[in-house]
């Protein structure tokens, strides 16, 4: 089997890692506590506290929360004074979106294709 040349092989991995992080994103706000978390730190940066105070969760809770999404790179979080402060990560959001296009451009191709094949089903039937 023939080998890939390293720049293929480095962008097919930077490929998969867009797309895991892509899907990481997704599966982190099929959470409803942790999506609602995001929509509140889309607004504008916030403590852990800020967030506790408007949602029904407790700050530990949040803590856990805000833990998922930095992993899933949604979030980012910077020291001021004794608390961190938390905000939306717009890479870990254009990898969400790439991800999301890559599928709807998949399906709508295979929609496509389903629906010229029938078509040409459908003339062939008519022929005969």
């Amino acid at each position: 089997m023939r080998e890939l040349s390293p720049t293929i092989s480095d962008s097919l991995s930077r490929q998969q890692a867009d797309q895991r992080r892509g899907g990481q994103a997704l599966e982190a706000l099929g959470d409803p506590t942790r999506r609602a978390i995001f929509e509140r730190l889309v607004g504008h940066p916030r403590s852990v506290r800020e967030l506790a105070d408007v949602l029904p969760v407790s700050r530990p809770a949040v803590s856990q929360h805000l833990k998922v999404l930095k992993h899933s790179g949604l979030v980012i979080d910077r020291a001021e004074g004794t608390r961190r402060i938390y905000r939306v990560d717009p890479t870990g959001v254009a990898a969400m979106r790439e991800y999301l296009d890559k599928m709807w451009d998949a399906a709508l191709a295979a929609f496509a294709q389903a629906a010229e094949n029938r078509d040409e089903t459908q003339t062939e039937g008519e022929a005969e």
